[in-house]
């Protein structure tokens, strides 16, 4: 039998879902509150220069998941694409250079003027570096301290830490940290992943080729309320959660970002992503955006100063904070959405976590699969198909 399902959410998860529930034969509509498909993955063609403008922020794709490597690539070609990210800070000598992370053979030896090799190298983070003294790191300044010592720290991580989530490393877990490596040689692309890459006409082309069926009816600048839900064999809902309950526990907190578009005749600043360690640089990070499409060459350039701050009822919501405080409150959000019927939270929103794009995908690939197995069998479908906790 045929179902009729609503997608809460034109961006990766419901437009993935929608597809596999469509391609099984059942009616899909997708609502989005936005005027645009693709959610913070939208990028649209700036018509002054031509540059491919990731709108809400640059995305880059990479996973070791084959399969979702070939799912994205049956909708847009995937061109080669490297994250080489450089930062501007001060080095050991107090002196403002450009470096390149995650730290590696090069930012070490740039930054103290020696000519270490790899094994030199890692001697020297270890013994004269490294706070050994450390024994289980808990915070992310505790796992830096242990990790590269005070130099690089201060350089390459504190204030820009201060400045992305609002509050000292020294409050942050040390879990955040560990996703950044260093190498004690000179490579220097930011990601370990197999699969690397840019769509070819970008991510909004790929998410409409996703949503390009003829059992898919896509209705933007519409506002999802529950009352739709009558009207539907099961939702699957990927905006916020508290969002989805009216905020009546209260708010979830979430770090929002603010950019400063400007643009420039010419290459303003040589790489894709330049991140700012100092913290009286007030932005984060500057994007260059024409530099996300490699295989293209444009004269002019847009560019985005990249600013972090606490999101307010009205802005978007980027990154969870996920502290003590906001996992209670998720804890009595869970709880309540455990006793919903007919719904599913899904994406980033919906589960309360910063998730990759190719896991975003899987999730929504899995979902799909278990929801129309447990369709199948006669069983009741779950709000979650992932611990969010």
């Amino acid at each position: 039998m045929s179902g009729k399902y609503l997608m809460v959410g034109a961006g990766l998860s419901g437009a993935v879902i929608g597809r596999c529930l469509a391609e099984a034969g059942h009616a899909v509509d997708v609502v989005d509150s936005r005027d645009h498909i693709g959610g913070n993955c939208h990028t649209k063609r700036d018509e002054k220069t031509d540059v491919m403008v990731h709108i809400y922020g640059p995305h880059i794709f990479h996973t070791d998941d084959e399969e979702v490597w070939d799912y994205v690539n049956r909708f847009e070609r995937f061109m080669p694409y490297k994250n080489r990210v450089k930062t501007t800070s001060k080095n050991a000598s107090g002196e403002r250079g450009v470096f390149s992370l995650p730290i590696n053979l090069h930012t070490i030896n740039q930054f103290f003027g020696k000519t270490l090799n790899p094994e030199e190298a890692a001697t020297f983070i270890a013994e004269e570096q490294a706070d050994l003294s450390i024994e289980k790191p808990e915070t992310f300044e505790e796992q830096a301290l242990r990790f590269v010592g005070k130099d690089l720290y201060e350089a390459f991580f504190k204030g820009y830490t201060i400045k992305q989530w609002g509050m000292a490393p020294s409050e942050l877990p040390a879990s955040i940290l560990k996703r950044l490596p260093v190498r004690f040689n000179y490579d220097d692309n930011y990601f370990f992943h197999k699969y690397q890459g840019m769509p070819e006409n970008g991510y909004t082309s790929m998410i409409e080729k996703i949503l390009d069926h003829e059992n898919i009816n896509v209705k933007l600048s519409t506002t999802f309320t529950r009352e739709m839900s009558v009207h539907y064999d099961h939702v699957f809902y990927s905006g916020p959660l508290d969002g989805y309950f009216d905020y009546e526990l209260g708010r979830l907190g979430y770090r929002t970002l603010d950019f400063e578009r400007f643009t420039f005749e010419g290459d303003f600043q040589g790489c894709a992503v330049m991140n700012y360690g100092e913290e009286e640089v007030p932005y984060t990070r500057i994007t260059e955006h024409k530099h996300f499409s490699p295989w293209e060459s444009h004269a002019g350039s847009v560019c985005y100063r990249e600013y972090s701050r606490a999101a307010e009822p009205a802005d978007i919501p980027y990154y969870p904070i996920r502290q003590v405080k906001e996992k209670e409150l998720l804890n009595a959000y869970v709880s309540l959405a455990e006793t919903t019927s007919g719904v599913t939270f899904v994406g980033r929103l919906g589960t309360y976590r910063y998730l990759d794009m190719d896991v975003t995908i899987r999730e929504a690939l899995d979902t799909a699969k278990s929801f129309m197995s447990l369709q199948n069998s006669g069983q009741a479908a779950k709000p979650f198909f992932v611990s969010v906790i």
